[in-house]
């Protein structure tokens, strides 16, 4: 009960069956320090992948990436500071809520793009490419039309767009990087 009482202030109600989970001041301070200062971070590690790059798909390719990870960054640390310093302005709160959903469904596609242009996959992985952008369309669609209304619906589709690109791996010829793709990088 004494680290209760002690850790409180950093602690906040959970969210209602149809209503947005709200964050403490603290975890809105975390939140747009470190999305903030990553933003810099996903601006120079595009340009040094691209200064890597030796052929067109690998110098368009982490541009796709890093513009997904940037508007991550971005959207994300505008949402908590209007949440945090402006939550009187429901209306632009709201907005910018919505956003940081929608571009998450983006940014997991920008994701896939490093392994689904550079690999040789096979047949499936070509019809992925162009997929996984309509599945991030859709989530788009799906968070204006019925925001925090279905939450286990999205979640859902977060997971469904997160897992699904991964089965191109059966219609893969050449398997070297398997294993450190599994563990995550």
């Amino acid at each position: 009960m004494q680290f209760q009482s002690r850790f409180q202030r950093f602690m906040n109600h959970p969210a209602s069956a149809n209503g947005c989970y709200k964050p403490t001041c603290y975890e809105h301070a975390a939140n747009c320090y470190t999305h903030a200062s990553l933003i810099v971070l996903a601006i120079v590690g595009s340009a040094l992948l691209h200064q890597l790059s030796d052929d067109c798909w690998e110098k368009i390719t982490p541009w796709i990436y890093g513009m997904g990870l940037c508007a991550l960054f971005i959207v994300s640390t505008v949402f908590h500071i209007v949440a945090w310093k402006k939550s009187h302005l429901r209306t632009v709160e709201h907005c910018f809520h919505m956003c940081n959903r929608m571009v998450i469904y983006f940014f997991i596609a920008a994701s896939y793009a490093p392994w689904l242009n550079l690999r040789e996959l096979g047949p499936l992985a070509s019809h992925m490419r162009w997929f996984i952008w309509l599945m991030a369309a859709g989530g788009t669609i799906y968070v204006f039309l019925y925001h925090e209304k279905y939450k286990v619906i999205e979640l859902f589709f977060y997971l469904t767009m997160g897992f699904s690109p991964a089965l191109v791996v059966t219609s893969m010829n050449n398997t070297d990087g398997l294993q450190e793709l599994a563990c995550g990088g």
